[in-house]
């Protein structure tokens, strides 16, 4: 596609503005919004200029100025808008020297992909990721000096099942109980209508849909999958998901979240990453070895898990994210791989015998991360792998639960909080600096952002758990 092909689209839409798209470094859509003549050949050349200077984690008040360059590859009409409004997605740019914004997290991926294709491994990842979601009745929090609590709400949530019904609101007593809300049909699944709803507009914005469920968890989690693609365009359409998603609900009168852990005593929400390489249009995960892997996939899993307490300080970005990730509740934190072991880090799907469907899947991410970033990690620390030709190991193909003691201690983890996977971060990240597609200082930034905002909030504020455990002391 061509600036031609969208300005012709614009047109035979009938499109009254243009919102221009951007993702800041957190990994949260913005946009500015023009009228339609204010787009044309020219801006997918010269920009949009905006003032970047008040977006989390990025530009100082000195430096800005900022370009927004549309991508004119990707354009759909916002489902949600009153007045027809085409959409694009953008990179931020530098005004002086006309180069993606050293904080660009779209860049980066950009970055990415050029990479793999001048190292000649492959010229194409496929990414196909899963992100997990809930959809509340209702969301409420605060956080004063002296007091903090949050409060959610599903009809679904086995503690309704006591709940007394009134005309409007009837108890029908089919509630879902703890852990068990995987797949079941209606009316324990009270969020078909909405799941469909939300496929139905995704199909319309372009993104091919290819399943959706209920969850594990009771309280409304949700997974909707659809078809994977390149790493930059799977970047750019997991944005377009969580939109349609969050949108979609808020129509409806509920509320929808990828904070990975919402609530107590449940699953959380994981974003399982399925990745594959593939060369002149042939897939090269395919082989002979253990599960049909080629001998390139193994290396691959090996520069995984190697990386992999450095890559969760990108792909399970938030406090939050390590309280799904715990020992002994089946979360995939051990630094391993197999065919079958869910609670192993890597995993390799054998749903076919077709070596186009030949696949691994990396399950510690969540649906917090900033895709862009979280995406090139993976790619570079499988490269990594497949350079150095780093050996995974022996698989895990025996309940993690039933070993010995003294053959789980073999099995290596992934870090258990935020702090520990900056710190891995901080100790580990050559392997992204590879043809500068990270570069030091957004790795600095990221650091110090989520020390300052994340981190160190955390840490000087009560928790209402406290006051259960303490009070009285």
């Amino acid at each position: 596609m061509n600036a031609k092909n969208v300005l012709t689209y614009a047109a035979d839409q009938e499109a009254r503005f243009v919102s221009v798209r951007f993702t800041d470094l957190i990994g949260s859509w913005h946009h500015l919004t023009f009228p339609i003549d204010q787009l044309s050949e020219d801006s997918f050349e010269d920009g949009f200029g905006f003032d970047a200077s008040s977006l989390r984690g990025w530009a100082a008040i000195h430096e800005s100025d900022m370009l927004l360059v549309p991508d004119p590859s990707r354009f759909w009409i916002d489902p949600f808008t009153e007045d027809t409004t085409l959409c694009l997605i953008a990179n931020a740019v530098d005004p002086i020297t006309k180069e993606g914004y050293w904080l660009d997290p779209r860049s980066v991926a950009q970055r990415a992909e050029s990479y793999l294709k001048f190292t000649g491994i492959a010229d194409t990842i496929n990414v196909g990721p899963e992100a997990e979601f809930f959809i509340f009745d209702e969301a409420r929090y605060h956080n004063n000096q002296n007091s903090a609590g949050f409060y959610v709400n599903s009809d679904e949530g086995h503690w309704n099942s006591g709940r007394e019904g009134s005309l409007d609101n009837p108890n029908n007593g089919y509630h879902i109980r703890p852990k068990e809300g995987y797949v079941p049909v209606a009316p324990l699944d009270t969020l078909i209508d909405i799941r469909n709803t939300i496929s139905t507009i995704l199909g319309e914005v372009g993104i091919n849909v290819e399943c959706h469920h209920h969850e594990v968890a009771t309280a409304g989690q949700c997974e909707i999958d659809f078809r994977f693609s390149n790493l930059l365009h799977t970047a750019d359409s997991l944005m377009l998901f969580k939109y349609v998603v969050k949108n979609t609900a808020h129509a409806a009168g509920k509320t929808a979240t990828f904070m990975p852990k919402p609530i107590y005593g449940d699953n959380g929400s994981g974003m399982h990453c399925h990745q594959s390489l593939w060369k002149d249009g042939s897939p090269l995960f395919a082989g002979d070895e253990y599960a049909g892997l080629s001998e390139m996939a193994k290396f691959y899993i090996g520069g995984l898990l190697k990386h992999a307490p450095a890559l969760v300080g990108f792909a399970a970005p938030t406090t939050n994210s390590y309280k799904r990730l715990v020992p002994g509740f089946e979360a995939p934190v051990n630094l391993a791989y197999s065919a079958r072991n869910r609670s192993a880090a890597v995993r390799i799907p054998m749903f076919s015998s077709s070596p186009k469907a030949k696949r691994l899947e990396f399950r510690p991410p969540d649906p917090s991360c900033n895709p862009y970033l979280t995406f090139a990690a993976l790619l570079m620390a499988g490269l990594d792998g497949i350079q150095n030709r780093i050996d995974p190991g022996e698989p895990l193909d025996k309940d993690i639960y039933d070993l010995p003691p003294e053959e789980l201690a073999n099995v290596p983890s992934l870090p258990g909080s935020l702090d520990e996977a900056l710190n891995a971060l901080e100790a580990d990240h050559e392997f992204l600096l590879k043809g500068d597609v990270f570069t030091e200082s957004i790795i600095e930034r990221w650091i110090s952002y989520k020390l300052e905002n994340e981190i160190t909030p955390l840490r000087l504020r009560p928790h209402p758990l406290e006051f259960s455990m303490y009070y009285d002391i």
